[in-house]
């Protein structure tokens, strides 16, 4: 789960979002910056986003992009994998609609459940774009994903990593 206090967020309240299984992952073979145990950064957070993303952008040669436009494709694709527009908004920290107005002194639902249900499947459906459909079923219980990060992240197989790694690689120049 990732908690950013409202003096994180553009408005101002605190927003928990649970990871994918992949994200866990991930994660979890990261090295840490410092005895703080962050990946990203150190005590005060991560804070060379411009520069890390420039190389980024340098070395996989795509068109421009923002963080905004990840959301945006995120939100987009979410709803066209069937997540309830409710549950999107609650991904992204809005609240406009159900929990907007009048209604959201009412209406206080954190859709803990149905985010991490729909960011899994998101999650899912960007694994299978990029390293092709899953060859064994993927832990479904909360226990099978826990032994399986705990056991190395082993959730996406190791070929597949290397597959990926292969082709995000550029090409060494002659």
């Amino acid at each position: 789960m990732i908690v950013l206090a409202p003096d994180r967020t553009k408005n101002s309240r605190q927003h928990e979002l649970p990871l994918s299984s992949q994200a866990l992952a991930i994660l979890a073979r990261q090295p840490r910056r410092n005895s703080s145990g962050f990946v990203f950064g150190g005590e005060r957070g991560f804070s060379s986003w411009s520069a890390e993303k420039a190389k980024l952008d340098r070395r996989v040669g795509i068109a421009p992009w923002t963080l905004h436009d990840l959301r945006r494709s995120c939100a987009t694709m979410l709803g066209e994998l069937g997540i309830q527009p409710h549950h999107i908004e609650a991904i992204l920290n809005h609240y406009s609609g159900h929990r907007a107005g009048v209604a959201g002194v009412y209406q206080r639902a954190k859709y803990e459940p149905e985010m991490r249900a729909a960011l899994q499947k998101w999650a899912d459906h960007l694994e299978a774009l990029v390293v092709g459909p899953r060859k064994q079923p993927v832990p479904v219980g909360l226990m099978e994903r826990a032994f399986a990060v705990a056991r190395g992240g082993k959730i996406v197989p190791d070929d597949d990593l290397a597959k990926l790694a292969r082709q995000l690689t550029p090409p060494k120049q002659a």
